[in-house]
């Protein structure tokens, strides 16, 4: 498969993966009726942060797809965090989890982290470029936490 393909189809995973959980979750976003911590963004930022680095994500699996670097491990790392990514906002704006979606982002701290560890040590950008990821959710789990203890 040539580069070009290749970045196309792995930006494209993470993209489509995000947009489809924005479709199921679209109905029952409640972010504007919750009360909030300071620097909680207006909801326009959300899908914006995230396409860019849903965008980060795929360039980032690309180069190492596109230098034959990926693995059974590197495979197994990167689609579970995609997966764990994915149900969070299932879990928080579906089914109102908020303590436990807090606990799952935790979780999904600790696999972007081995992922950056992974990437980084195949290819320093391909690892670089999953830091922007990293420190949202990271920002995300202080906006998570926050909205469980203000709407207990």
């Amino acid at each position: 498969m040539n580069k070009v393909k290749i970045y196309i189809k792995s930006i494209l995973v993470p993209v489509i993966v995000g947009g489809i959980v924005g479709v199921i979750i679209s109905k029952f976003i409640d972010y504007n009726s919750l009360q909030k911590p300071i620097f909680s963004p207006p909801s326009i930022v959300f899908p914006i942060v995230w396409t860019i680095l849903y965008i980060l994500m795929g360039v980032s699996y690309g180069i190492l797809k596109s230098k034959g670097l990926i693995d059974r491990k590197t495979n197994f790392i990167y689609y579970l965090q995609l997966a764990v990514n994915a149900l969070w906002s299932i879990f928080f704006f579906v089914f109102k989890w908020r303590l436990f979606s807090f606990i799952w982002l935790v979780f999904l701290v600790i696999l972007v982290a081995k992922m950056i560890e992974i990437f980084y040590n195949k290819n320093k950008l391909s690892g670089l470029l999953q830091i922007p990821y990293l420190i949202w959710i990271l920002f995300a789990s202080y906006l998570n936490f926050s909205v469980y203890l203000l709407n207990g």
